[in-house]
């Protein structure tokens, strides 16, 4: 089976083989469109390369109504095309693709007229359900059929009976739309694209009038990083207009975006075993099955304001009650609302000024040398708003390029997924999980499931349930972390889980319990805890103010009375060695440390000295062998790791960030000191002590002696930190100690 893990060392490991060498394809954004665009290329068998600046599907991605659906408005609208695509699509994640994401799901379309609208509707959804079953992908869901009020006062007795005069019950499907594409995007790494979430692109790299990268800056880390590619594609939805402005140049097209809110309501409020779709003045409304709970939405309202940051207003949420209490037996009330959440649909401009009637197709361009837009388009249709931008990208490539293969490459979890499922039972009895746990985990991990119970295996505490959302797995928290490149809490609680919206505290009664479950993961300590758990209190309440605000510009205002989440807290440095005072200049006393190496001094094979408060102690390492082993100043423990002809070490510096017993390590998984591109042929990049990544750029020195190899000493990033460059031999013997610009460097004698 073919898994990808998306933890804080790969994520390391892959910014700096995005920097190292020049890509075919890198996608801006990490929504479902640039994961799925990403898998595409990839599976083509192009290099590829994928950053976002957030998390994962943080946009629109994670705020949809959570359908894959052909869309039967679009049908009256009579875009057959498009619905004619979706359709297809919609049968290929049921029964190939995703099966253990995408499931199928009833709606009941309440009439209101006799006569003419059950036959004016009725033939709609006919058409509809030929139309799937045309392309050979809609056989797996039942057709649709015709109910007297009785019936259908049956199957939803939630309705008021003067409501409706019948009803059509018809299937599409649904997904939990953060994971599915979190799903795309670990598919797509275990292929071999290189992923990095919060990696903002902060300008396009150009040769001329070429697009030839993007520079990217390691939100977590603060190192900014060169990417170069031969092709870059702009994903990034309703920001698409903000990314082609930094190419300065114009754009062929521009998207508005739509907003939509949504409301979450518990199970019990609603009794119906239906979904409902209801018809409103400008749209329609839906009434989702979403396990305990039911999904209410959506709004259709054009948005100016911050796009990270929607916010529903108490008119929204108004409008949405109005409605769905118009057709009620019992009205739904403010105080039934367990969750609100808002999301920018990117529809692309158009004559209208209303936003419901822009255009839900997508276009892509190309229009500078070197950069794809890709824009528009829904949800259900992401994998061919994916080829038709790798399409595109091929084009501008030198080079003979596979055809797409995503219609037959299934998502991680799929393979295997059905066997699985018809084995819940035996798995219940093996891990003494209730098979309901068992079937939950299956269909939100499908096959990879068996990853989370190993985690439960080896700690069985893991294998309850969180205290204030039981729904969920302790596991899945520290899964989310290890293996789904969640990085901070938010992303947990609103994103890997759905925690946020579906408990009436938003989840923070879940918060603590769920930062110190990811804690050990990702190398938090005490006061990284406090900061994420206040963060994320701090979140909700503004959440929860927007949401009594009259109009957009106030509930505008109130969300962003919480801000951003911040990179985690360096520890600070003791103020004194292990196992004694910090020694002075002369070896005694409690001497500050300075941040540099000192003055030139001799070295002999196995060691190394310097003028200055500590002395550095080495051994010889040699390719293939242990490490070798610096203990340093100020980084009190610098790894040698070999590889092949190239060693790389950690040393000296960063008095602000690394305390003595703290490791520094290049890198911590392999261990090699790499080559970022042609132009910076002696840069390489380090991990310090404290886990952030920076680049490191070369520092020029004096031409070393004939008989002997320089290396190169570097200062990286804003931490202080410097590596050395060890590049020729394979033996190692170390030379001469200098200073160039205030940074050490080293030489070593050759063989």
């Amino acid at each position: 089976m073919r898994t990808a893990t998306l933890g804080p060392v790969q994520r390391a490991e892959a910014l700096a083989a995005m920097a190292e060498r020049e890509l075919d394809v890198l996608v801006v954004g990490g929504g479902v469109v640039g994961a799925g665009t990403a898998l595409d290329a990839v599976t083509r068998g192009l290099s590829t390369g994928l950053v976002e600046a957030r998390d994962w599907a943080s946009g629109t991605s994670s705020r949809s109504s959570k359908l894959i659906h052909g869309g039967l408005r679009y049908l009256e609208m009579l875009d057959f095309a498009l619905v004619r695509e979706a359709l297809k699509e919609r049968g290929l994640l049921l029964e190939r693709l995703a099966p253990h994401l995408v499931k199928p799901v009833p709606f009941l379309y309440p009439l209101q007229h006799k006569g003419w609208e059950r036959l004016y509707a009725g033939s709609g959804v006919a058409l509809y359900d030929a139309m799937s079953m045309a392309r050979g992908h809609g056989r797996g869901l039942p057709v649709h059929r015709h109910l007297s009020r009785r019936h259908a006062l049956r199957v939803a007795p939630c309705l008021k009976k003067d409501a409706l005069v019948g009803a059509l019950q018809y299937y599409d499907a649904q997904m939990d739309d953060a994971r599915f594409t979190a799903t795309l995007v670990r598919t797509a790494a275990s292929y071999g694209a290189k992923v990095a979430n919060r990696a903002r692109v902060t300008g396009f790299l150009r040769e001329g009038e070429r697009v030839v990268g993007a520079r990217v800056r390691d939100v977590e880390g603060g190192g900014e990083y060169e990417v170069r590619a031969k092709q870059v594609v702009n994903a990034t939805g309703v920001w698409t207009d903000d990314t082609q402005a930094m190419v300065g140049e114009r754009g062929q097209f521009h998207v508005r975006a739509s907003k939509g809110i949504h409301l979450v309501v518990p199970k019990d409020r609603i009794h119906s075993t239906t979904g409902l779709i209801l018809r409103t003045e400008k749209s329609v409304l839906f009434v989702i099955p979403w396990g305990r709970h039911w999904i209410i939405g959506t709004t259709d309202t054009g948005w100016d304001l911050d796009k990270a940051h929607p916010a529903a207003s108490s008119a929204d949420i108004d409008y949405l009650l109005e409605h769905v209490n118009s057709v009620l037996s019992v009205p739904l009330g403010r105080d039934d609302v367990q969750g609100v959440y808002a999301g920018l649909r990117p529809l692309l401009a158009g004559e209208s000024d209303a936003t419901s009637k822009l255009s839900r197709e997508h276009t892509v361009a190309h229009p500078a040398p070197g950069l794809v837009v890709v824009a528009g388009g829904k949800y259900t249709t992401y994998r061919v708003m994916a080829k038709d931008a790798v399409d595109e990208a091929v084009h501008g490539l030198d080079m003979r390029v596979a055809d797409c293969v995503t219609e037959e490459t299934p998502l991680l979890g799929a393979e295997g997924y059905q066997a699985l499922w018809n084995a819940r039972a035996r798995i219940a009895a093996r891990t003494g999980l209730h098979v309901v746990r068992v079937e939950h985990l299956l269909n939100r991990y499908g096959s990879l499931a068996e990853e989370v119970l190993d985690l439960v295996a080896a700690d069985p505490a893991l294998g309850e349930p969180l205290h204030a959302a039981d729904d969920y797995l302790r596991a899945e928290v520290v899964y989310a972390a290890s293996h789904e490149g969640a990085r901070h809490l938010d992303d947990v609680l609103t994103r890997r889980t759905r925690i946020s919206i579906e408990t009436f505290d938003r989840g923070t009664r879940s918060a603590r319990e769920a930062a110190e479950l990811m804690a050990p993961v990702l190398g938090w300590d005490k006061d990284q805890i406090e900061r994420e758990v206040e963060h994320y209190e701090k979140r909700v309440e503004a959440e929860r103010e927007s949401q009594l605000q009259p109009d957009d510009q106030t509930a505008d205002a109130a969300r962003l009375g919480a801000p951003d989440i911040v990179p985690p807290v360096t520890p600070a440095p003791p103020p004194d060695r292990p196992g004694g005072a910090d020694p002075g200049p002369g070896g005694a006393g409690s001497g500050p440390r300075p941040p540099l190496w000192g003055s030139p001094q001799r070295v002999t094979p196995g060691g190394i000295s310097r003028r200055g408060p500590a002395v550095l102690r080495g051994v010889r390492a040699e390719p293939g062998g242990e490490q070798g082993r610096f203990e340093a100043g100020v980084c009190d423990r610098v790894r040698v790791h070999p590889e092949g002809e190239d060693m790389a070490a950690v040393g000296g510096g960063c008095a602000a960030h690394v305390a003595p017993g703290y490791p520094a390590v290049v890198p911590p998984h392999r261990g090699a000191a790499r080559q970022l591109h042609r132009k910076q042929p002696h840069a390489v990049r380090a991990v310090c002590g404290t886990g952030v990544e920076h680049l490191a750029q070369p520092v020029r020195g004096q031409q070393p002696a004939a008989q002997q190899r320089r290396v190169e000493a570097v200062q990286v990033g804003q931490c202080g930190h410097q590596l050395t460059r060890r590049a020729g031999h394979a033996r190692v013997e170390l030379g001469d100690v200098g200073t160039v610009g205030g940074v050490g460097t080293a030489v070593r004698r050759g063989q």
